[in-house]
């Protein structure tokens, strides 16, 4: 996955500060509609191997497979948990509202697991990103 970014610090040993535009799902235009309540960039760190300076529009680079899986354990696992914890209320036959409970409780216990096992392992697989080439 490759982004556009400008560098905005560097960093001793070939790293460097990035800014980041956040893209939106509403298509950027955020003048217009003015709902958006997050900042506009995010700033990172990047592997500066093309050794640029600050203020320099740069190209940034991630692997894909390490955005998806993030993507996959936020949002899939927990919908997984929520639906497995209704169908085994389900298979135990207990009443809809039972089973609605069941559902949430997997829902919230699934979500606090996620939490909990990311805080555990801290900054050991943290998604690294890399300066790959120069705009302009």
């Amino acid at each position: 996955m490759t982004q556009e970014a400008v560098v905005t610090r560097v960093f001793p040993h070939q790293m460097a500060e990035v800014a980041v535009a956040r893209t939106t799902s509403c298509g950027g235009n955020c003048g217009s509609c003015e709902s958006c309540i997050f900042q506009s960039e995010l700033k990172t760190v990047a592997f500066n191997r093309c050794r640029a300076a600050p203020g320099q529009r740069v190209l940034i680079e991630t692997q894909s497979a390490r955005i998806y899986g993030a993507a996959l354990l936020v949002y899939i696992v927990p919908l997984l948990c929520f639906l497995a914890g209704y169908a085994i209320a389900y298979l135990c036959h207990l009443p809809e509202s039972g089973c609605v409970a069941v559902s949430f409780s997997a829902l919230i216990l699934g979500s606090a697991a996620i939490v909990a096992q990311q805080k555990k392992k801290k900054s050991g697989e943290q998604i690294r990103f890399e300066i790959v080439s120069f705009l302009e």
